[in-house]
């Protein structure tokens, strides 16, 4: 068997947006016919960009290939060019080309990814949803305040979620880490307050930063959120400094959690020795594929850390995402763009299942899902943004006027 074209699609996503304005899916097709659908979650350039990336990725390395041969795949991607280190761009590439070719695999075997990766361990897998505004609700209003929040928690606890997330520290900029200011200190801490009172303990409360703080702010940060007693706190500090988190989760009873913008597993290994988290947030679309999050997976189990993968993208990567937490034993939660509807459910021949706070594991070959080709083409990105956005500008506490997202 033999891998014999490519296609890629840079799918718009439409408003609300939840999930990033874009995502670019990959589809894979063998001499024989049969079609493997992957997802790239690369975000460094722009989306054209990445296409030829794709391109360039699958002429050199992928065109002619057996696609059984997934360990060599990652090897000759993870050396290009005399590399041979983690590489977020390369990664993402990566990821999104071994995922279709795990599809193929299993559609060959007419078996489902999780039983070629060692089987089903999970029958269905407790999900979370982040807090979003509503339709008529204006963003930035939205996520700054804490009573609209709790009321939005309630709503998605009686839906049947078990844990929601929110991330009132402010916006994350080009220049953090740095000290919290004293007014989102107040605000966090009345996040916390307002939705735990709404929830009760029907629901955990996840709280997310992206990387805002040194250790000593982040510190300060984790002992306002204690008493409220949060499952994680998510990377309070930059990714790119493991010891720094290391020393956030020794100084707070709230474990950490981290890993959405690492890749590889040598990056989460230098994460686990620092003791930087004990929730590992791998994004199967950009940290290597299927294979190498069972690797992290495996050396999470032996550091007594737990997996709960990160989904801020398309429905491809949460496929495969359901995969992988199907059959790791060490398996905690898996991220929700809210029940996997609209826009996400549209673009898929046959959605996820979402059933009162949980998704249940499909039994379908390969990643369980197809891509519906002809949404995908009815909804070009036709933007010049990039996925995500950091300010790029320090952050200015006295001139903030609310957070509207990335």
């Amino acid at each position: 068997m033999k891998i014999a074209s490519l296609e890629t699609f840079v799918v718009g996503n439409p408003p609300p947006g939840f999930g990033g304005r874009y995502f670019i899916f990959v589809k894979l097709t063998t001499a024989c016919g049969i079609v493997g659908y992957g997802e790239v979650y690369a975000a460094t350039f722009g989306p054209r960009v990445i296409e030829a990336m794709v391109a360039d990725v699958f002429a050199r390395f992928v065109e002619g290939a057996d696609p059984f041969a997934i360990e060599a795949l990652w090897h000759r991607g993870y050396g290009a060019g005399f590399s041979h280190r983690p590489d977020l761009s390369m990664m993402g590439v990566i990821s999104g080309l071994e995922m279709a070719c795990w599809d193929i695999v299993g559609k060959a075997l007419d078996q489902p990814v999780h039983k070629l990766l060692g089987g089903r361990v999970h029958e269905r897998l407790r999900s979370y949803t982040y807090l979003y505004p509503g339709d008529d609700e204006d963003a930035a209003a939205f996520y700054n305040d804490p009573v609209a929040s709790a009321e939005r928690a309630a709503e998605v606890v009686a839906q049947g979620f078990t844990a929601v997330k929110f991330d009132p520290a402010g916006p994350y900029t080009v220049y953090d880490g740095r000290q919290p200011d004293l007014e989102a200190l107040e605000r966090s801490e009345a996040f916390c307050r307002n939705i735990r009172e709404a929830v009760g303990t029907r629901a955990d409360l996840l709280f997310g930063t992206h990387g805002q703080f040194t250790a000593s702010g982040a510190i300060r940060m984790a002992r306002r959120l204690e008493p409220y007693d949060p499952l994680w706190f998510e990377e309070p500090c930059p990714p790119d400094n493991p010891a720094a988190l290391g020393q956030v989760a020794l100084a707070t009873s709230v474990p950490v959690a981290a890993g959405e913008r690492l890749t590889t597993k040598a990056e989460f290994a230098r994460l686990l020795e620092a003791r930087g988290a004990s929730i590992l947030q791998m994004n199967l679309g950009r940290v290597g594929g299927l294979l190498e999050a069972k690797k992290i997976a495996g050396m999470a189990e032996a550091h007594s850390a737990q997996i709960a993968p990160h989904l801020y993208c398309g429905p491809l990567v949460g496929a495969a995402n359901v995969q992988i937490g199907a059959c790791s034993p060490n398996f905690l939660i898996l991220e929700s763009i809210g029940r996997w509807d609209g826009f996400h459910a549209d673009i898929l021949k046959t959605p996820m299942r979402w059933e009162d706070g949980y998704v249940l594991v499909p039994d379908a070959p390969g990643l369980g899902v197809e891509l519906d080709e002809e949404v995908a083409r009815a909804h070009p990105y036709e933007g010049d943004r990039l996925h995500l956005e950091m300010a790029g500008e320090p952050f200015d506490a006295k001139g903030y006027a609310g957070f509207a997202g990335g």
